[in-house]
């Protein structure tokens, strides 16, 4: 089950579950739409995937999935990206499909 993670990794905007602006990549490192498309090029920082748009989960209960039984993830994890060192991964995997890095 995804953690829904509560801000972005590098700048820290807010990314509520609702928020049309999250990404996650496959490791489910969230970014917002801003930085992957401005600073990361579609490149994750931490593992070199690319980044997917993050789906919300349901306020609606009645499947019993839903964000009452499964609160939103409370854990703020905030690294800004350092680009000297992000430039050799950007290098590397910026020119190759996602799915084939």
């Amino acid at each position: 089950m995804l953690e829904i993670r509560p801000t972005c990794e590098n700048c820290n905007k807010s990314l509520p579950n609702h928020s049309s602006e999250a990404m996650i990549c496959s490791f489910e490192c969230t970014f917002c739409k801003d930085c992957v498309a401005v600073i990361l090029q579609n490149v994750c920082p931490n593992c070199g995937g690319g980044f997917e748009k993050r789906p919300t989960r349901p306020e609606n209960c009645l499947t019993g999935n839903c964000v009452e039984k499964y609160p939103l993830g409370s854990r703020i994890v905030h690294k800004s990206v350092d680009e000297d060192k992000f430039q050799k991964i950007l290098e590397t995997f910026r020119d190759i499909e996602p799915r084939k890095r």
